[in-house]
């Protein structure tokens, strides 16, 4: 079969874009797991000894395709389908899959520095998918999600997670690191959103009114270094609201993200 209708059939049966692609190959790999585990875990988990001592650098990536148990892949392929559908479907699959690898690594250093000279396994995308829980919650904050059979609000759901996987922490024991760990992908993922890596915005910040702030970080539309890849609505009223702006001052009154705007849109015109 060439390989063109190959691809085809695979995008008629619903497997287009980096979600489905992240699902199935965890699905696989647990699979694997579960006949030749012993091999998998100690070359593709997260080993901090390995990485530190012997440079297997690759293992920041793979740990993420690995999982624990298939609940611990379950619910993580759930959350990452929910929620990861609707941000790759406005931020395009390439800067999608970014960000989840930029999540999964924030998560894997915290555990390479905590545990620097651990010969166990870390598995899963735990923290890799709690930053596109936190990622969904900046853009979509107030869209309804079903956590423990209740309907709450996703900036709800996101700081509530937060909350659990903190408390988990501190009682944690051995597994506290693991806890800490999917915090740090919830912190690199708002951090990279939120502030594009500027940490004087976040060291200059009051820590007055504390949960005040966390709901109005959620409610702040995050500046994400993300492009249009097809015409939205989204972007058309991006467009108009330049226009008016143009007519009101003049183009040299535009900032250079609004350039950068018009100019995306007038290549996906031609």
């Amino acid at each position: 079969m060439p390989f063109e209708e190959f691809r085809n059939r695979l995008r008629a049966a619903g497997l287009r874009g980096a979600v489905p692609w992240i699902v199935v190959t965890s699905a696989a790999v647990l699979i694997l797991q579960q006949i030749i585990g012993h091999i998998l875990g100690p070359v593709f988990g997260l080993v901090p000894a390995a990485v530190w001592q012997r440079h297997w650098l690759w293992q920041p990536f793979t740990y993420l395709f690995l999982h624990g148990s298939l609940f611990h892949c379950l619910f993580n392929m759930l959350i990452l389908w929910t929620c990861g559908r609707e941000l790759e479907s406005r931020w395009g699959s390439v800067d999608f899959l970014k960000y989840f690898f930029i999540c999964g690594i924030g998560s894997a250093l915290c555990v390479l520095f905590l545990t620097p000279h651990s010969t166990t396994p870390t598995f899963g995308s735990s923290g890799a998918v709690f930053g596109v829980l936190v990622a969904f919650a900046m853009v979509l904050p107030d869209a309804m999600m079903i956590v423990f059979i209740f309907p709450v609000k996703a900036w709800q759901a996101a700081a509530l997670f937060a909350f659990i996987e903190f408390f988990l922490a501190l009682d944690g024991g051995g597994a506290g690191v693991a806890r800490f760990a999917h915090l740090s992908g919830m912190l690199t993922g708002f951090i990279y959103l939120r502030y594009g890596w500027q940490w004087s915005a976040i060291a200059g910040h009051p820590f007055s009114d504390a949960l005040i702030w966390v709901k109005g970080c959620f409610k702040t539309k995050p500046r994400a270094p993300v492009e249009f890849h097809e015409v939205t609505d989204e972007l058309v009223t991006q467009v108009d609201t330049i226009l008016d702006k143009i007519l009101k001052k003049g183009v040299e009154s535009l900032t250079t993200e609004e350039k950068k705007i018009m100019d995306r849109y007038a290549r996906m015109k031609k």
